[in-house]
C-alpha cells in the first residue's frame, strides 16, 4: 500500500493516578465546628485510574497472538517480515488483526531495531501515468520485505524536492528513492549527512548520491533522431515539456540531427506536467508560427496524443503529411489512431531493481553495481 505523508501518533501513555484537589485536601484537614454548615455540594469523586502499561481498551500484540493461536514473536514477524512466515500462519494472524482492529506500534519496534520500516519515494507527479509502473513495483517489493512505501510528490522544481526531503528525513526512513538526478546542493548535503541509503532513478550520471537505476535521456533523443533520419525525415520539430529530463532528450535530438547538417529544428515548449490539451496547443503553436515539419518528436506520449488530435482537426494525414513520435509507451500508445511510435521504458524493472538495491544496502549486503543503466527501446508503429 502506498502511504502519503500522513502519520499515526504513537499510543498515549496510561493516565497517572488522580491528584487530590486543593479544596478537598483543605476540607479534610480542618476540624469541624458547631457553626459550620454542611457543604452545598459533595466533593468530586476521583476518576478511576487507567490500567497501567497501555491505553484503556487498546488491543495488544499479545491479544492478537492469543486469537491467532501463535506466539507474540510470530505476530511480530508477520507484521515486520511476512516473508519469513508460512502463508497459512500469515493468513491466521492477518485475520486476527482484522477481527481485533489491532494497529502495530511500528515506532516501538523501530526504537528497538533502529528501523522505521518506511521507505520514501519521491516522484514529480501522478497526473502523468509514466511513473505508475515504477511506483507499483516499488510498493510490491517493499511490502514483501515488510516495509511500507511513503509517496511524496515534488513537482518539477528542485526546491520543492528540497522542502519535501526535509520533512521526510525527520521521519527517519530506512531508505529513499528519488526521481532524476537534478537536486539542489542543500539536498545533496542533507542526504549525505543523514547516511540514509538512496537510489536515484529515471536518469543516469557518473556521480550519483549513492546508487542509481535509470537510463540516458540524452541518448533517447539521439537514438530517436537517428531512427527518424534513417526513415527519410528531414524537417523535424520538437514538442516538449519544460522539465529537465525532457530538455535532455531535446538537446540529444538536436545534437544528432545537427551531425546530419540539419540545424533548423523548431521547438514548442509547454509547461510540465504534460497533458493532451497542451499537446494540441503546442502543435498549433508550431504550425501557426510557420513551421512545416514532416515529423514532430514529443517529450511524452500524452503530448503526442494531443498532437495527433490537433493534426486530425487540421485535416493533416498522419504519417503521410506529419509523422508523430512519442516517449514512454503508455498503455494507450498502441491503441491510438494511428498507433503511436514511441520509446519504451521498463518502469517495473526500474522499480524492482531500485528496491533490491535499497534492501541490500539496508541489510548490509553487497550491492554490486552502484550505477545500473536499464536502457530503452524505440517502438515503431504507424504514426512514424
Amino acid at each position: 500500500m502506498v502511504r502519503a505523508l500522513s502519520w499515526r501518533p504513537c499510543r498515549p501513555c496510561a493516565q497517572p493516578a488522580f491528584f487530590a484537589s486543593f479544596t478537598t485536601f483543605m476540607a479534610s484537614s480542618r476540624k469541624p465546628t458547631a457553626s459550620r454548615t454542611a457543604p452545598r455540594t459533595a466533593p468530586r469523586s476521583a476518576p478511576t485510574p487507567a490500567p497501567a502499561g497501555r491505553a484503556t481498551g487498546s488491543v495488544t500484540l499479545a491479544d492478537v497472538a492469543k486469537i491467532a493461536g501463535v506466539s507474540p514473536i510470530t505476530v511480530s514477524r508477520v507484521v515486520n517480515q511476512p516473508g519469513l512466515v508460512s502463508a497459512g500462519t500469515v493468513a491466521r494472524v492477518q485475520e486476527a488483526i482484522q477481527r481485533t482492529g489491532y494497529v502495530p506500534n511500528l515506532l516501538a519496534g523501530g526504537l528497538a531495531s533502529r528501523r522505521s520500516r518506511l521507505i520514501a519515494a519521491i516522484v514529480p507527479t501522478i497526473a502523468n501515468s509514466i511513473f505508475a509502473d515504477t511506483i507499483q513495483a516499488l510498493t510490491d517489493r517493499f511490502s514483501q520485505a515488510g516495509y511500507q512505501l511513503m509517496l511524496g510528490l515534488s513537482g518539477y522544481a528542485a526546491t520543492r524536492e528540497q522542502d519535501l526531503l526535509a520533512a521526510i528525513l525527520s521521519r527517519r526512513p530506512d531508505g529513499i528513492v528519488l526521481t532524476g538526478i537534478a537536486h539542489t546542493a542543500d539536498t545533496r548535503r542533507r542526504l549525505l549527512a543523514a547516511r540514509v541509503p538512496v537510489v536515484e532513478t529515471w536518469d543516469i550520471t557518473p556521480t550519483p548520491i549513492d546508487m542509481l537505476v535509470g537510463f540516458s535521456h540524452e541518448k533517447v533523443g539521439q537514438t530517436v533522431a537517428e531512427f527518424l533520419h534513417a526513415r527519410g525525415y528531414r524537417r523535424p520539430a520538437i514538442l516538449s515539456a519544460s522539465d529537465q529530463r525532457a530538455e535532455s532528450r531535446r538537446l540529444g535530438f538536436l545534437d544528432a540531427f545537427g551531425r546530419h547538417g540539419i540545424t533548423e529544428v523548431p521547438s514548442s515548449i509547454v509547461p510540465a506536467p504534460s497533458s493532451l490539451g497542451l499537446g494540441r496547443e503546442g502543435l498549433a503553436r508550431l504550425l501557426d508560427g510557420g513551421a512545416r515539419p514532416d515529423v514532430v518528436f514529443c517529450s511524452s506520449d500524452t503530448l503526442a496524443q494531443g498532437a495527433l488530435s490537433e493534426a486530425r482537426a487540421r485535416g493533416l494525414k498522419v504519417p503521410e503529411q506529419l509523422a508523430v513520435m512519442g516517449f514512454g509507451d503508455l498503455n494507450f500508445a498502441a491503441h491510438t489512431y494511428p498507433a503511436l511510435s514511441t520509446v519504451r521504458i521498463d518502469g517495473p524493472a526500474i522499480g524492482r531493481t531500485a528496491a533490491e538495491c535499497l534492501l541490500a544496502r539496508i541489510d548490509a549486503r553487497e550491492v554490486g553495481e552502484r550505477i545500473i543503466d536499464l536502457g530503452f527501446e524505440v517502438i515503431q508503429r504507424e504514426s512514424a
